[in-house]
């Protein structure tokens, strides 16, 4: 059989990678060296490692986090904010993602908290698990336009099936009746089956009244709560320092020693 009519028909089978592995063989000197074992294995490894950077590719398009380059391996932990590196490296597998627990992030404005959301979103993307973004303005009308399109179970449906929910900007305004009932059917039906990623501006003892009905705020604290990973931030927004250097870097105050 012809080379030509190999990759023909690995393409047709979209053994894409296994594909492009072999036709590059064909143009390596030494590809004779190869015994029939270390081909294939070679072939395999291509094919493998091809159809997983689709799949983490196609997760994050669909995560649509906020800031896609946010890499837990690359968090700044120079900038006072309370930050515990050992905490973040704790959390650098899967065993919060397979066993649902939630993470619960809070800290003033500009201090990081979306980074660290996305981060973490990018992180369930890289072992392969699904995860979605949502800003909780954003989630709660979209909830409240299904109602009305007659898609709300359905749309409750797609945020119970995501592995990892980050929910960012969470107590930004002050929840109205239904959005406490729709807040709680979300965490409900995530209970123990989905880990939950929630960013605030709000200390984590102030979620509960801020949510205001005490009946439903117990109920959803209970399951936020249960096992869940704090992680409260403190200190200057970075953006404000950052800015404060780009200032003095145009004005030509920092000089080099």
């Amino acid at each position: 059989m012809s080379t030509s009519e190999t990759l023909r028909k690995m393409n047709e089978m979209k053994l894409f990678g296994m594909a492009r592995s072999l036709e590059a063989l064909y143009n390596v000197a030494d590809r004779r060296d190869l015994s029939p074992e270390e081909l294939l294995g070679l072939l395999v490894d291509d094919e493998y490692l091809h159809r997983k950077n689709n799949r983490l590719t196609r997760l994050l398009q669909q995560a649509k986090l906020r800031i896609p380059q946010a890499c837990l391996e690359e968090i700044d932990y120079r900038h006072p904010r309370e930050l515990v590196k050992s905490q973040i490296i704790g959390l650098q597998n899967t065993d919060w993602i397979e066993s649902s627990r939630n993470i619960l992030i809070a800290g003033p404005t500009g201090i990081g908290k979306s980074y660290l959301g996305s981060a973490f979103g990018q992180w369930t993307c890289r072992q392969g698990y699904p995860a979605l973004y949502q800003r909780m303005p954003r989630l709660l009308g979209d909830l409240y336009a299904s109602r009305g399109e007659g898609a709300y179970l359905k749309y409750l449906g797609k945020l119970a099936r995501v592995k990892v929910l980050i929910i960012d900007d969470f107590g930004l305004h002050a929840m109205t009746d239904q959005e406490r009932k729709d807040f709680l059917e979300i965490i409900e039906d995530r209970y123990k089956s989905g880990a939950t990623v929630i960013t605030s501006q709000l200390p984590i003892n102030d979620w509960h009244e801020h949510i205001g009905d005490p009946t439903i705020a117990d109920a959803i604290m209970d399951r936020l709560l249960h096992g869940a990973y704090k992680i409260e931030l403190k200190g200057d927004s970075m953006r404000k320092e950052k800015q404060t250097k780009d200032c003095i870097k145009a004005t030509g105050v920092l000089e080099n020693h």
